[in-house]
């Protein structure tokens, strides 16, 4: 992991602790704990797998990294620490969005109706 990679996941993990507590809402902590992880153990999640465990304008949070392997035929906005190019490409091709944690808690600061995949 770069340096650089390092003290982003640092300053996301800090920032999630807080609204978790600010905003009493656990899944933030649990977010947090998740991406905390050792590189070797954050998941990596693949569009496949996401258009698999999702319906149509859900909103779900992925831990680690997003890969553009597989399809996405319906529309989901996306939380991940980092997208692959070809996963944010397909992700808006098909009408959904990537988001950061940051605008993740803005748009729903209690975390409801979020799912965590990976």
């Amino acid at each position: 992991m770069r340096k650089l990679d390092n003290l982003e996941l640092v300053k996301v993990t800090r920032f999630l602790r807080g609204k978790a507590r600010d905003l009493d809402a656990p899944i933030w902590k649990a977010l947090a704990e998740r991406l905390e992880k050792s590189k070797h153990k954050r998941c990596v999640v693949n569009l496949s797998h996401i258009n698999r465990h999702t319906e149509d304008s859900e909103t779900v949070t992925v831990p680690g990294k997003v890969l553009g392997a597989g399809t996405l035929d319906h529309k989901v906005s996306i939380a991940a620490f980092c997208f692959s190019e070809e996963a944010r490409r397909r992700i808006e091709a098909a009408g959904g969005a990537c988001l950061t944690f940051s605008a993740l808690v803005e748009k729903n600061p209690k975390g409801e109706n979020l799912k965590i995949i990976g």
